[in-house]
């Protein structure tokens, strides 16, 4: 828990002092810096558990958190944070999993495959990261970390100039390798997940779909 309670610390200490100097320097620029929070659910891969552990198939809590920057207008960048939990289905071994994630990922502008409303978008993301896999319980001593990379879109429509409701389904490919359950813990995940969010997308410089 402790070290849990520090991750999230620094990461919205880091998260604080971007959101900070982007919009220092960036104030008279439409579009250029947005604050992203979301909220929905997870899927974690089957594979990625040893013999007997399976997950249900839709979990809940996922939160995403994250700061977005557009460098150029169609082609831009963000780091964001994600904190998922899963845990048994029943008849099997009764665990809990926290699984985090910081990932940086390129952000492309492809509202063209909305152009039929100007008050809808579309951005892919993609890029590497991050995880961090803690399960609970009886097993909460079983840590392990891993890179990742991370691919989704998003969805959005606006609700006013500085607002925007957005629909995120992501994949995040992990590249942890295979563990011992012996000696490695019982628990540990070093699988795949699938996410889908809801959340706000709120414009710290400008508004991105309604032009000038």
């Amino acid at each position: 828990m402790t070290s849990n309670f520090k991750l999230n610390t620094q990461f919205w200490l880091a998260l604080a002092f971007l959101l900070v100097g982007f919009s220092s320097f960036s104030q008279g620029d439409t579009s250029t810096v947005k604050a992203q929070f979301a909220l929905g659910v997870n899927s974690p891969s089957s594979n990625g558990f040893v013999d007997d552990f399976q997950a249900n198939s839709i979990n809940f809590p996922t939160i995403n958190l994250g700061v977005q920057y557009m460098f150029k207008p169609l082609l831009g960048a963000k780091l964001d944070f994600g904190f998922n939990r899963f845990s048994n289905i029943d008849n099997t071994p009764d665990f809990k999993v926290n699984y985090s994630r910081i990932n940086i990922q390129v952000v492309y502008d492809a509202s063209i495959i909305t152009s039929f409303s100007d008050r809808m978008g579309a951005f892919i993301h993609v890029g590497p990261g991050f995880s961090m896999i803690k399960p609970l319980g009886n097993f909460g001593e079983n840590k392990t970390s891993y890179l990742n990379a991370m691919g989704g879109i998003e969805l959005h429509y606006g609700i006013s100039d500085k607002l925007s409701v957005y629909l995120d389904t992501s994949y995040i490919f992990g590249f942890g390798k295979d563990f011992n359950p012996v000696s490695d813990g019982f628990g540990s995940f070093n699988g795949d997940l699938l996410t889908i969010t809801f959340g706000a997308s709120i414009s710290l410089s400008g508004c991105y779909y309604c032009g000038d």
